[in-house]
């Protein structure tokens, strides 16, 4: 029977975070709200170590998560749970899985997401996803675009800002309003209202408050006016394909929100007893657009070597042109159909349950690196290929 080892990482419960934030939703996840009776605008009103603190274990899975991804993959082998803690090395080094199923996101450092790929490769452990490089590329958000640039796939004009002296100077030709973020955190950690600019004053200060708060360098991008979407990309190589486009639908967000897909969103406004009516799959768009997103998605997923699976933010400029906003080889894979998880969603509007997603995943991964795993991938290709077809 194949050993699976199932590489994670789990949120805390509520109570082990030190935050000051008593109350809200999402507390079985060991996620942090605000209050139903806040504006969207009084976040500005929090603390340092309340907004900081809140967004910390974000990109974390919960235990929910975990448990359905051990319950699939255990159709297709004995699982082996290998959370992504101080003794992980030694616990993989003794437990030896035939393959890894990889969804843990690191903590520390800048290439955190790769720390678990790495030390699998270390022992000569096969696993399932991207390789450490494109993991550390792809959470370096300047890195990313730099890549991306080079090699002609559309993405925002930007500049990276590592002090505050720096900023006129590395800012001077890009064209407001301007859109500021960490250049190293996923699951929009850092991310709210506050960093569309429309002025330079307003710049300066969110600019200081990212790079006083978040102790790495701020990207500064021009941002896209038009309509925004999320690819999921599922496979490898020529047989890579993109799932049923999701469409982001802001104006299901409270009023005076912005349309950008902020830590808000995700988390604050967006709670299981009353979800946002945010994602639209498939995305009611023209065949022409829906070509010309599904390209420049698996443009950017071949050029930054990513792997199985991935999910790419797409948006649209002045111009109705797809752009490349960040790339996520470790997408998130929320269970619940009632969760706004991108992957699981697109997989669902393309014919695929959840067990299937996860289970495809590591069949494409065990092709790959020539694990036997039993099932014939062959055919799960073929079902699928059928499904997308059908969903297009």
């Amino acid at each position: 029977m194949t050993l699976i080892g199932l590489a994670y990482n789990q949120k805390p419960e509520p109570t082990e975070l030190a935050s000051p934030v008593s109350e809200g939703g999402r507390q079985d996840d060991g996620e942090l709200s605000r209050p139903d009776e806040e504006p969207p605008s009084k976040i500005l009103g929090l603390s340092i170590a309340e907004l900081t603190s809140r967004d910390e274990f974000a990109e974390w899975d919960s235990p929910t998560t975990i448990a359905a991804v051990e319950s699939a993959l255990s159709h297709l082998g004995k699982v082996v749970r290998l959370e992504a803690k101080e003794d992980f090395p030694e616990r993989l080094r003794q437990s030896r899985p035939d393959i890894v199923f990889n969804i843990a996101e690191g903590f520390h450092g800048v290439n955190r997401e790769a720390h678990v790929p790495a030390i699998c490769e270390f022992f000569g452990i096969p696993y399932t996803g991207s390789d450490p490089f494109t993991l550390s590329l792809c959470l370096d958000k300047a890195r990313t675009k730099e890549t991306l640039t080079f090699r002609g796939v559309p993405t925002p004009k930007f500049a990276v800002v590592e002090a505050l002296s720096d900023i006129e100077s590395r800012t001077a030709d890009l064209r407001l309003p301007l859109f500021v973020k960490p250049v190293h955190e996923g699951s929009s950690k850092g991310i709210t209202d506050a960093n569309l600019c429309w002025d330079r004053a307003h710049l300066l200060r969110q600019t200081e408050f990212l790079l006083e708060n978040y102790k790495q360098p701020v990207i500064v991008e021009e941002y896209l006016p038009g309509k925004e979407f999320t690819c999921a990309v599922l496979g490898n190589g020529s047989g890579a394909t993109v799932l049923p486009i999701v469409g982001m639908n802001f104006d299901s967000l409270p009023k005076g929100a912005l349309p950008i897909y902020s830590y808000d969103a995700k988390f604050v406004w967006d709670r299981p007893e009353n979800p946002l009516d945010i994602f639209q799959c498939p995305a009611r768009i023209t065949r022409e657009l829906q070509a010309s997103i599904e390209r420049v998605t698996l443009e950017a997923f071949r050029v930054l070597g990513c792997r199985d699976w991935a999910r790419i933010d797409v948006r649209l400029d002045a111009a109705g042109v797809p752009n490349v906003l960040e790339v996520n080889p470790l997408p998130g894979i929320l269970p619940d159909p009632a969760d706004n998880s991108c992957l699981p969603k697109a997989a669902r509007a393309a014919g695929i349950g959840y067990e299937e997603l996860i289970q495809s995943c590591l069949k494409y991964a065990a092709a790959r690196q020539g694990v036997n795993i039993g099932s014939s991938l062959s055919q799960i290709g073929v079902a699928q290929s059928e499904r997308l077809l059908a969903a297009s």
